[in-house]
Formats: C-alpha cells, sequence, structure tokens
C-alpha cells in the first residue's frame, strides 16, 4: 500500500457519496482520509444469505425482512421507552418493538425503507407475531439494494448508515487498482500470507467466512509488523555507539548505598539490578522496563541505578506522576542517599510556582551542583538543562508518552540511559506491542514480611458492618482509605444510588467516624491542599481517608491496613488491583471490601477475580479477557498507534510471528531497499507516532 498508489492521503470527499457535511461526520470517527476509510474495517458482519417475505416469518428463528416503516409510536411504562412500528411488505406487515432506544425517535422515519435482523415472537397486543429481539437493523436508501451474503457492519454515528459506508466503501474499492505488496516474498510464502490487495479487499466484502478468517490475518500480521517494526527502528536510531555512555562498575557507592537499605534485595530484585548494571556499563543506551506487580520494590532498583550514575561522574532524573509521589521520592532518597554525599533536588510544581526559587533550581541543575533530581513532567519544561545527564527514570511508565520520555532524554548533550518501571502488570503480549522498543524485566517475588491482602467482596446492605470493622481496626491503632468513583453527584447521575467522595465523607464524617480524624482527597483540590492532606494521612494524625483514585498511585502509608471501595463494579480489575495495593505495605495483616449491588455478569466476574488472587499478571490476563484490548490500550499506551484490526489477545500466535519477522527484516542489511517503503507506509498509517523513523 503506497502513498502514490490511487493518492489514499486525498480527502475522503473525493470518494463517491461523500459530500462536505457527511465529511464533517466523519471526523467524529477519525476518518478524514482515503485512507483512513479503506483502514475503518468492519467492527462485526451479518449473515444476510436468505431474505425472508414478513408472510413466512417463523416464530423463534432468526430472520432477514426489507420492507418500510409507519405506524410510529412510543410509551413509558415504569421508566422504560418502549418503541412500536409496523414493517411493511408486498405481503404483509409484522409489529416491531424496541426498548429502552429512546434515541430511535429521533432517528426512525415514517416511509424508511428498513432491513429487520431479529427473531419474532407471539404478542397477544398484535393477536400475531412481532419482532421484539431486533438483533440489529440497517436504514436503506431509497434505491438502495440490499447486499446479501455476509454483509459488513461498521462503527457509525446516528447520522451515517450503514447504507452510506457501505456504498462509500464498494466505490473506494471499485475504483482502486490493485494494491502494491509491501512485504518480502520470503515473508509473504513463510507466513503463508493472503496477498495484500485481495485481503484488503475480502475484509470489508467477504465471499465466506473462510476467505474473512485469511484477509483478517493478513491484515493484522501486517499491522503488528508495522508497528514492530517502527519499534525497534526506534530503538535501532537511538542506540547509536557514538552517542551512549558507558557506566563504570559498582563502586564503594553503590555498595554503601545496599548496605544502608533496612533489608536485603528479593531474588528478583538482585536479578534485575545485574540487568541494569550491566545494561549501564555498556556502550549502547540502556532501555529497560522494569515491569513488578504492587508493592514488589521497582524504586529500591530505581535507587541503586541513579547511585551508579552518580558514581559514574553523571546526573541521574527521576520522573514521577504525580507531585505527591515525587514528593514521597525525595524524602525517602534524601534520608537514605543523605549521608553518602549525594545531593538530592526536588523539582514540582511547588518549587517552579515562584521565579526566584524555579532559578535557582534550574541553575544547579545546570552546573551539576544536583546529583539526582526528582521531579514531576515540571522536568521536562523549557529550561531545564542538565550538565552531564547519565539516566533517565520514569516511574509509573503508563502515565506518560513516549514523546514525554523523548524530551527528558534530550535535556543533555549525552544521550542518556533511560529505566522506565510500570505497577500496572502487562500481559507479556502487550508488552511486545506496548514496548517493542525497550528490554523487558520482570519483579514478581514481593519483599519477605509481606501479607496476603484479604479481599472480600459485600452487597450495600452490609455497609453497616463493614464500617463497624474499619472503626474497629482504627481503634486498634490503624489507619484506613474509603474510595469512591465520583467527586460529586453530576446531572447525569442526580437520580442514582450512588454516593461520590463528597456525601461520603459528610455521611462517615458525621455518623459512625464523628470521632476520628477524617479527611477528604480528590482530584480537584489544589496541589497544596493534597500534599498538606496526605502528608497528614502519612504523619498518622488522620485515621480515615475518604478519597477518589487520586490515592492509585505511589501512596506509601504502611500502617493504613484497610480498605472500603464503594460501587466497586464501576473500576476495572487493573485500577482495582491498582488501589488495593495502598494496604498491605506494613507488617500487619490487611483488607479490601469491595462494595457492590451490581448484577451484571462481567462486574461479578471482576469482582470475584479480585477476591480469588493477588497476582497482578493473573489480573491483567483477565482485565484484556473482560475488556479487550481497545480500552487496555487506551491507558496503557498514551502515544503508540491503535490498533484497528489486530487484537493481541486473540491474534497472540500473529503478533509473535510479526515480532519475529520484523527483528530479522530490519537487522537485516539486504533490507535496505525496502526501508523507503517502509517509513512510506509508517507515515500514512501512523501520521507522527513514527515520525522519528520517517525523517531519517
Amino acid at each position: 500500500m503506497s502513498i502514490s498508489e490511487f493518492e489514499l492521503t486525498d480527502s475522503v470527499m473525493y470518494v463517491k457519496g461523500i459530500g462536505p457535511r457527511k465529511a464533517e461526520l466523519l471526523k467524529k470517527l477519525n476518518i478524514v482520509t482515503k485512507y483512513d476509510l479503506l483502514t475503518h474495517y468492519p467492527r462485526t458482519y451479518e449473515n444476510h444469505s436468505t431474505l425472508t417475505k414478513i408472510r413466512d416469518v417463523p416464530e423463534g428463528e432468526t430472520v432477514l425482512v426489507i420492507g418500510r416503516l409507519s405506524g410510529i409510536t412510543s410509551r413509558e411504562v415504569r421508566g422504560l421507552t418502549i418503541i412500536n412500528a409496523i414493517l411493511s411488505d408486498e405481503t404483509g406487515s409484522i409489529k416491531l418493538t424496541w426498548f429502552n432506544q429512546k434515541y430511535l425517535l429521533t432517528k426512525l422515519k415514517t416511509g424508511m425503507r428498513l432491513l429487520i435482523v431479529g427473531k419474532a415472537k407471539f404478542d397477544r397486543w398484535a393477536d400475531g407475531l412481532a419482532i421484539s429481539q431486533i438483533q440489529s437493523f440497517t436504514i436503506l436508501d431509497a434505491d438502495e439494494e440490499p447486499t446479501l451474503g455476509i454483509v459488513p457492519v461498521y462503527a457509525s454515528t446516528a447520522s451515517i448508515t450503514q447504507g452510506t459506508f457501505r456504498t462509500a466503501m464498494k466505490s473506494l474499492l471499485t475504483k482502486m487498482p490493485p494494491l502494491k505488496e509491501i512485504l518480502p516474498q520470503e515473508i509473504l510464502t513463510t507466513q503463508n500470507l493472503m496477498p495484500l490487495d485481495r485481503a484488503m479487499r475480502a475484509v470489508h466484502f467477504p465471499k465466506s467466512f473462510s476467505e474473512l478468517d485469511e484477509a483478517r490475518r493478513r491484515l493484522a500480521f501486517d499491522e503488528l509488523f508495522l508497528i514492530q517494526c517502527g519499534l525497534m527502528l526506534i530503538k535501532r536510531q537511538t542506540q547509536d555507539e557514538r552517542l551512549g555512555i558507558s557506566h563504570r562498575k559498582d563502586g564503594a557507592l553503590v555498595k554503601a548505598a545496599l548496605a544502608k537499605l533496612p533489608f536485603d534485595l528479593t531474588g528478583d530484585q538482585k536479578k534485575v539490578f545485574r540487568a541494569v548494571s550491566k545494561d549501564m556499563e555498556d556502550k549502547l543506551p540502556m532501555r529497560r522496563l522494569i515491569q513488578g506487580d504492587v508493592g514488589s520494590g521497582k524504586t529500591v532498583i530505581a535507587l541503586l541505578a541513579l547511585v551508579k550514575t552518580v558514581e559514574s561522574g553523571l546526573q541521574g532524573a527521576f520522573m514521577a506522576p504525580t507531585e505527591i509521589l515525587a514528593n514521597q521520592h525525595y524524602e525517602k532518597f534524601s534520608a537514605l542517599l543523605g549521608g553518602l554525599g549525594i545531593r538530592v533536588g526536588l523539582l514540582s510544581a511547588k518549587v517552579t510556582r515562584t521565579k526566584k526559587l524555579r532559578e535557582e533550581a534550574y541553575r544547579q541543575i545546570a552546573a551539576q551542583e544536583v546529583d539526582i533530581v526528582i521531579g514531576t513532567h515540571a522536568l521536562i519544561q523549557e529550561g531545564v538543562t542538565f550538565a552531564r545527564l547519565g539516566l533517565v527514570v520514569t516511574d509509573e511508565q503508563h502515565r506518560f508518552g513516549v514523546n514525554q520520555r523523548s524530551t527528558l532524554e534530550k535535556k543533555s548533550d549525552l544521550m542518556p540511559d533511560m529505566l522506565v518501571m510500570t505497577a500496572t502488570p502487562i500481559p507479556r503480549t502487550m508488552t511486545l506491542t506496548v514496548y517493542g522498543d525497550l528490554d523487558v524485566s520482570l519483579i514478581k517475588e514481593l519483599p519477605p514480611g509481606r501479607k496476603p491482602i484479604t479481599t472480600t467482596v459485600k452487597t450495600m446492605r452490609s455497609r453497616k458492618k463493614v464500617y463497624e470493622f474499619v472503626r474497629a481496626e482504627i481503634m486498634a491503632g490503624r489507619q484506613a482509605y474509603v474510595v469512591c468513583p465520583l467527586i460529586e453527584r453530576s446531572e447525569s447521575e442526580r437520580l442514582a444510588d450512588i454516593e461520590p467522595a463528597e456525601e461520603t465523607f459528610d455521611m462517615l464524617s458525621r455518623g459512625i467516624f464523628r470521632d476520628v480524624p477524617c479527611a477528604l482527597l480528590h482530584g480537584r483540590m489544589n496541589p497544596r491542599d493534597k500534599e498538606a492532606i496526605m502528608e497528614k494521612f502519612r504523619d498518622g494524625e488522620t485515621k480515615l481517608l475518604v478519597a477518589t483514585t487520586v490515592i492509585e498511585v505511589g501512596v506509601d502509608v504502611p500502617n493504613a491496613c484497610v480498605m472500603v471501595i464503594e460501587h466497586a463494579e464501576r473500576f476495572g480489575l487493573a485500577q482495582l488491583h491498582q488501589l488495593r495495593g495502598r494496604v498491605g505495605r506494613g507488617s500487619e495483616e490487611s483488607h479490601c471490601i469491595l462494595l457492590s449491588d451490581s448484577k451484571a455478569s462481567a462486574a461479578q466476574t471482576r469482582l470475584e477475580t479480585m477476591e480469588t488472587t493477588n497476582d497482578g499478571f493473573k489480573l491483567a490476563e483477565e482485565d484484556l479477557k473482560l475488556r479487550g484490548p481497545g480500552q487496555f490500550f487506551g491507558e496503557a499506551q498514551h502515544g503508540l498507534p491503535d490498533l484497528k484490526i489486530a487484537d493481541v489477545f486473540r491474534d497472540v500466535e500473529v503478533l509473535l510471528q510479526a515480532r519475529d519477522a520484523a527483528e530479522k527484516f530490519v537487522t537485516d542489511d539486504e533490507n535496505l531497499n525496502y526501508f523507503a517503503s517502509l517509513r512510506e507506509n509508517l507515515a500514512l498509517a501512523y501520521g507522527d507516532k513514527f515520525n522519528q523513523i520517517v525523517a531519517n
């Protein structure tokens, strides 16, 4: 698929049936060019092989019928909107019923031609059959002939019909010349891949489901192959021997830092630090991801790596996602390293708020009067320059984009080593896709003395008993969190039976905990207030903290042994696991109580999974199964390309094959002839996501 082929970068308005108004509507679906339209793959398919006349509709079987709409009515029954209409063809009429889809009142019009897929059952009000289990419907244009066979169904908006999509796609494919292959023949043969042009046409209008499977596999392979090549080219470009730093071997300073630790490293920690040390001593820039479950001790590895860079006469930077976490790391690092003569600095919103403090901090960093700088996004602000930056550490990597990581790397004339960390366990397939330019280390072993967190699911009827238990724990000298999904009740939540954080705080602090020091913490508070509230909780002055997910990342209070999560069904598995990780950080037995009345099967499965395992990696696999890769990528990716057709859970085998092929392709100099085409296709598919590759 080349840019020069059929001018795929042209506006979608050049496609028959799409004028300025529809082009504007398509922008909402991120469809701007012909290429965007071509790669707007169907979200599902319907088997429209046989049309049934209305008089021949059987009871209880899925049928496909076409007719004109009339008699549209609606009524409210106990808060439920019921829409009825009549569908007629030349053989008769049948009643249609939609439940609780009020938006259809503005979409359905008398005289409209509809293609309905659904099941009919006896309706005593109609005294006959009615289609009340409508699986899908398509609005047909006045003279549109329905496509029989396997029909694509596209993600759309209320203003663009499936008919519009299918007509536009047919027009585009009819006028489009055969697509040129982008893969070498050797890969096509080895992987037994369908030709690209046939695959692109078949994925939109397949002749059979077997052809569709083959087409999907080819396009998924291409997508994963391109991303892997892009990530490997980034890695290849950044690992330039002329720019890399070769750190010294571990010396007296690293040994002194190890001796000052109040605990021994676990086996996993020792193994990972050996890998990090080896990378840092190499001439090539280190690009390593440390994945560790909540509380596994990743930060200790970062601290030792930063000491190693200081011992080599260089500076280190540690970027944390929140002000609270940056302050916490600063306090811990200062306490541990101060006696070793290592100068630790803090660069956060509090420091950069005033011009005098900001300029002095910038001066000290540029003059190498600070050895390790800990900060938030303030580290990548204009004006921050390091004298000799040897190592960059980013904590909770999924909260920073690739571009932010790159910006921090460029804060010095040197090419620093890069260590990134995440406490969000990611299945291997996701790691290969999202962090394909990084080497990966895992810490699965928890430090000794950590007791498993007991997790239980309770209904809202048990709420009183739950809070009596929390009170007993506080009276015994411990602290507790209460986590709420909302800060305040919005207009859309007025009638929902969900108490937001503000209401929950009022209820608890004036009720069962009226004689207990309580505090409220949420994301809309200004940084100074949040910092003061957290400081009091860390110091033990506050016993009960009612909060939103602002506490999800990095709050470390060993005496906090109980967490109650209100309306736990509103959270994903990964988020629940992150929240749960705020307790169980000391030697006391800890509890996480999930309150929920949800009857939804997906929510119940999530909560039951939380009860049965504390293993974040198992939970990540389950989360991927339950929520799908789209949402997972939305949280984990931050700046990497979206997958349009590949599914990293379903396509594990394809991903591994594509990665293997990409690795051989990029490292084989005989493939240099293909690189121009590869860059062209990366630019076409992902725009500026891989601009570094396209530009070089």
